[in-house]
């Protein structure tokens, strides 16, 4: 089985506010961790009122101080958002607070709308630079070398690991160039997910930080006891989307008993073509699911979305999910000794 991962939206609901967002997470990483999950990241989406994740540093270090083994990072910084050396200064701040704990996964889009672009002071109208800023982040955190006039202190000499994420095939071959490990958005935009992986795996160059191609893909899991609780739970990620798509950005709402009374014909075609990529249902019904999963992308590691209302239900989601892989690995072994 694939190494399993959290990445969080650190969702506002209906029932908390921010404050309780930003805690449940940290909750929901202390449990992660000892369920066997490798690490825990979150996102920079700006201007979102339902999701507390847009100080994203800021957040992982409350994540991190309220765990000790697993991995935190962000899944991903938007770097086009930000001179590279403040990103080294906030990352190298956190692997000197939580030494072989951080990760750092950069994306290439804004991660909000373009009226929040223009209030993050940046413009998409001029060159892709997102190739050369990955290569000067990454360069602040190699150690430093006599005579460099600037330094991004204390990232220099931490070699926070970077991540390439992508929702199309343009991140895929720019990891495989650099050399680096890369996460596929497909829990979002899973159609180029096939295509993107064989371009990065036949065009990957080995680096001093990634000796092989090492390729994660986001999932939507949503578990439960049973499969009918599942679905209902799963009707509050619809909703979410479905908003999306009607334009309202709001917190997220408890789940409901009919998603049809919700949506329209076109809005749950569109719906269901952003979450193809996803599972959902009881124990057995992810277990299949799973196994289906890696075997169709030989995924090294899966980064799983369970965005559900209520936290007490979350946390049993992320649960079910981990025993569930563990049964499909002491399965296998049994009828592969």
């Amino acid at each position: 089985m694939a190494a399993l991962s959290i990445l969080d939206l650190v969702r506002v609901t209906e029932a908390t506010d921010a404050r309780g967002a930003l805690d449940n997470a940290r909750e929901l990483a202390a449990r992660a961790e000892n369920w066997g999950y490798r690490r825990f990241w979150v996102a920079e989406h700006h201007n979102m009122p339902g999701i507390a994740s847009a100080a994203t540093a800021v957040v992982i270090a409350h994540i991190a101080a309220g765990t000790e083994r697993i991995r935190v990072g962000a899944g991903g910084i938007m770097l086009p958002n930000h001179a590279p050396i403040v990103i080294a200064e906030q990352f190298g701040t956190l692997a000197r607070l939580h030494p072989g704990r951080i990760d750092l996964g950069l994306g290439r889009a804004p991660g909000t709308d373009q009226i929040t672009v223009q209030a993050l002071r940046r413009s998409l109208d001029g060159p892709d630079n997102f190739p050369q800023d990955v290569l000067e982040l990454q360069a602040y955190f190699a150690p430093a070398v006599p005579g460099q006039r600037v330094q991004a202190v204390p990232a220099a000499g931490t070699e926070v690991p970077l991540w390439i994420l992508g929702s199309s095939t343009y991140g895929a071959a720019l990891a495989a160039e650099l050399g680096l490990p890369y996460a596929f958005a497909s829990h979002f935009a899973p159609a180029q997910l096939t295509a993107a992986l064989e371009i990065y795996r036949d065009r990957f160059k080995p680096s001093e930080q990634a000796a092989r191609p090492y390729a994660m893909i986001g999932v939507n899991i949503i578990a439960a006891d049973t499969d009918a609780e599942a679905r209902r739970l799963a009707t509050t990620q619809q909703m979410s989307i479905t908003n999306i798509f009607r334009g309202e950005r709001g917190l997220s709402r408890p789940p409901i008993d009919d998603i049809d009374s919700y949506w329209t014909p076109q809005e749950m075609m569109r719906v269901r073509q952003w979450l193809a990529c996803s599972i959902v249902g009881a124990p057995d019904t992810v277990r299949a699911g799973l196994d289906a999963l890696i075997a169709e992308t030989a995924a090294d590691e899966l980064m799983i979305v369970s965005d559900i209302f209520d936290h007490t239900a979350r946390l049993r989601s992320y649960e079910l999910i981990a025993t569930a892989a563990q049964a499909g690995d002491s399965l296998q072994a049994a009828q592969h000794p």
